[in-house]
């Protein structure tokens, strides 16, 4: 995406007002403009927008609406909302927002719009970085958040399992890191939950591996859930369940957003990103509830239901990373209903035993505007995958817990790495907000990024 950001002296200014500073800032106004605000019925609301006529009719300023800075929730990518707003042309800010690197990211992530299928045009807008601000950064940080965006929004007829693996070889080739991708009889032998999982889809399923960076670096190990279409498989979801489908890849679609930030960056470490891409269809060879399947790791998994097949692949994945002993193991998907029930979509929980890298990701989420919340592997429901016929069972009967007992299940595959953090993400907008239009997501990427950045700039 082209750069949000250009210095030009002439730049129109965008002055941040709240309701308790709106007095006094209105006093500073000219006659006319005063008459103007009044005549508008500018009340400096949260999200109010006015541009302020100069004496030759071009626009001397334009007001927006924060928060006070003691409210009790402030939206700190409400500035989000300008480009939508402001007419062509270069702006740049006048005093300060609450952060002003968040506001210029997300000056940069409301200019995003998803133009394959129909025309949607970007805003004509520019913007001058705040001083201290470092454009590079928030460009690098945008353009990976589109591109997870780009990937979620594109249609499961056009984003298969191949689609994805190409997707994730141009960014492979754009940084100069090696590419692989092991599909058929390779991949049925030697990571069986992945191929039993797609098997039944005519667009074969696939393991995608991208490596880059220096060998001497340490090691981190990105794995990411890449189910480009959900049926559920024979334990069919309804239409409601199956209508948003096509963003379950929304965990790869994250990765790789990610991968972009810290190969852009070019941070100090020897970077692996896995993606089990497959298509969970339904047919005559689909995988049924109660079929047995012995992992990558050996370890037998009874398949309690067809549609909690998210876990099955990542199973895979995470064994094959875990036997080269990353010092950090992360995986992303679009794992649970479970987790949207206990904290919505737009907070995703995480996991890790980690007590150090807990702390570093909530503050990170917090730093980042990237929410995240922390769950327990909590101990005592480990025994809630055991099966009888199996060593342990996707999908434990009673349905409490939902997304502990999915994170609990893919421990069971990580053993060797040094630390490992799971998030169970949603992947999606359901409802614009400022920076965040309806649909796909980059959620937990940038607080990673952050976190990465500080070990290993």
């Amino acid at each position: 995406m082209p750069s949000v950001f250009e210095t030009s002296s002439t730049a129109i200014p965008i002055t941040f007002v709240t309701k308790s500073s709106w007095e006094g800032l209105r006093e500073t106004l000219s006659p006319a403009q005063r008459q103007f605000a009044t005549a508008s019925a500018y009340s400096a609301k949260p999200g109010g927008y006015l541009a302020l006529p100069a004496s030759d009719g071009a626009i001397a300023q334009v007001l927006f609406g924060l928060e006070d800075e003691g409210a009790r929730s402030r939206d700190l990518f409400r500035p989000g909302a300008l480009p939508g707003l402001l007419p062509p042309g270069t702006y740049r800010f006048a005093n300060a927002p609450h952060d002003p690197r968040l506001a210029a990211l997300a000056f940069a992530l409301g200019c995003y719009r998803f133009s394959r299928y129909r025309k949607a045009e970007r805003p004509e807008v520019r913007l001058v970085p705040p001083d201290g601000v470092d454009a590079a950064e928030i460009d690098r940080i945008a353009d990976a958040a589109m591109l997870a965006r780009d990937l979620i929004n594109t249609p499961s007829n056009d984003m298969g399992p191949e689609q994805l693996a190409a997707a994730a070889q141009a960014l492979a080739t754009e940084f100069g890191a090696s590419f692989a991708c092991t599909i058929g009889e390779d991949l049925e032998k030697n990571f069986p939950l992945i191929h039993a999982v797609g098997m039944a889809s005519d667009r074969a399923p696939r393991l995608i591996d991208i490596g880059w960076g220096d060998p001497d670096h340490p090691k981190v190990t990105l794995v990411g859930k890449g189910v480009c279409f959900d049926t559920g498989g024979l334990d069919l979801k309804p239409s409601s369940g199956m209508l948003i489908m096509k963003k379950d890849m929304g965990g790869a679609a994250n990765v790789l957003a990610l991968a972009r930030m810290v190969m852009d960056a070019r941070l100090k470490v020897r970077l692996r990103v896995l993606i089990p891409a497959v298509e969970n269809a339904v047919s005559g060879n689909a995988f049924r509830p109660l079929d047995i399947f012995t992992s990558r790791k050996g370890i037998t998994v009874e398949i309690g239901n067809t549609d909690a097949e998210g876990r099955l692949v990542l199973a895979d994945a995470l064994a094959l990373a875990d036997e080269e002993k990353p010092d950090l193991l992360i995986d992303l998907g679009t794992l649970t209903g479970a987790a949207r029930v206990a904290l919505g979509p737009d907070l995703p929980p995480f996991y890790t035993n980690d007590e150090t890298l807990a702390a570093e990701v909530a503050r990170c989420a917090v730093k980042e505007n990237d929410p995240l919340w922390r769950m327990p592997l909590w101990p005592p429901y480990d025994a809630w995958l055991d099966s009888k016929t199996a060593t342990i069972t996707n999908a434990p009967s009673g349905g409490f817990a939902g997304s502990i007992t999915c994170a609990l299940f893919l421990q069971r595959f990580v053993e060797h790495a040094g630390s490992w953090l799971h998030v169970d993400i949603y992947g999606w907008t359901p409802s614009a907000k400022p920076a965040r239009p309806e649909g796909g997501e980059c959620q937990a990427a940038r607080a990673i990024y952050a976190l990465l950045s500080e070990r290993y700039a």
